[in-house]
């Protein structure tokens, strides 16, 4: 697996989010497009850009992140 540092690939933005993603359990990926993929199991792939086009593009998928594991089944906390 790339590092964190590798996937962000200069867009510091990217790196706390790639970080936060990592810390709770979501693989991140990089598509043939440039893209990031966060994969965790039992929850559906999330994908955002990696590019600096949309300033809350990170912000964007941080939200989609949280949410995503607040569905999830058996959570106590949503």
């Amino acid at each position: 697996m790339s590092s964190a540092f590798e996937l962000c690939r200069g867009h510091k933005r990217l790196l706390p989010l790639i970080e936060f993603a990592l810390r709770e359990g979501w693989k991140v990926h990089r598509t043939p497009g440039g893209h990031l993929k966060f994969v965790k199991s039992g929850l559906p792939p999330i994908f955002t850009s990696s590019t600096a086009s949309d300033h809350r593009a990170s912000q964007n998928a941080w939200a989609r992140l949280r949410r995503a594991e607040r569905s999830q089944p058996g959570d106590r906390n949503g």
